[in-house]
């Protein structure tokens, strides 16, 4: 499921991130990856043990838990701490696919269900940048206002295309949903939604609460806590 989570963060909330990543000290972003990714990733990140990193990385989960739209779509377990990165000159990073699994502090390991990018200057600042994701049925291009996060699943082939002008500044980040099965996630999700919908439009309250308990049996049946 490929979905666009609008205003995560507040305008203010973006003002205060642009002031510190424009002061920070940044890294090259090939520190992260694999030999087969170093090969096709050129950016800049924030270095892993950054102060800057954590504090910022706490401010968006804090804000996704209380997103309701983010947490109907994720069904998120677990997150890889948000990680900030800048692609400027031409930076790029080609087609591949995220590790399967990823470590955590203290030995702990999290399966990536679901990746995320959360966009932190507006796409009139830049040229080129789009995270490009390719699925059955075909490429999507994603460049979305500050503030504003896209999720997506994390077997997907994706790419962020050259920067020609300007920079682009994203946190990006892994989940490991409570329900692993893109397919089922979407099923679930759906359905909320048409809960709240039904609920919104005063649906008869009978049958409202009938359709929440085959929601929660499914989501029952199909997570792992």
């Amino acid at each position: 499921m490929l979905l666009h989570i609008p205003n995560v963060l507040t305008p203010a909330q973006v003002a205060g991130f642009r002031a510190s990543l424009d002061a920070a000290q940044w890294t090259d972003g090939r520190q992260t990856v694999g030999h087969l990714g170093a090969q096709a990733k050129r950016n800049e990140q924030l270095p892993e043990d950054s102060p800057l990193r954590r504090e910022l990385g706490e401010t968006i989960l804090l804000a996704l838990a209380r997103h309701p739209l983010f947490f109907s779509a994720a069904l998120p377990l677990k997150y890889l701490p948000p990680r900030f990165n800048r692609y400027t000159g031409g930076g790029t990073y080609g087609f591949h696919v995220d590790g399967a699994v990823m470590n955590l502090s203290h030995g702990e390991q999290l399966r990536s269900d679901v990746s995320c990018t959360l966009f932190l200057n507006p796409p009139d600042e830049y040229e080129g940048g789009e995270l490009v994701i390719s699925d059955t049925y075909g490429e999507h291009a994603v460049k979305l206002p500050a503030g504003d996060l896209v999720l997506y699943p994390s077997s997907s082939l994706h790419q962020v295309t050259p920067v020609t002008r300007g920079a682009r500044l994203a946190s990006f980040f892994w989940v490991q949903s409570m329900v692993r099965d893109d397919a089922r996630r979407r099923l679930l999700f759906e359905m909320d939604t048409s809960i709240e919908t039904l609920r919104q439009g005063n649906a008869d309250a009978g049958a409202v609460l009938q359709l929440t308990g085959v929601y929660h049996n499914l989501l029952r049946q199909w997570a792992e806590v």
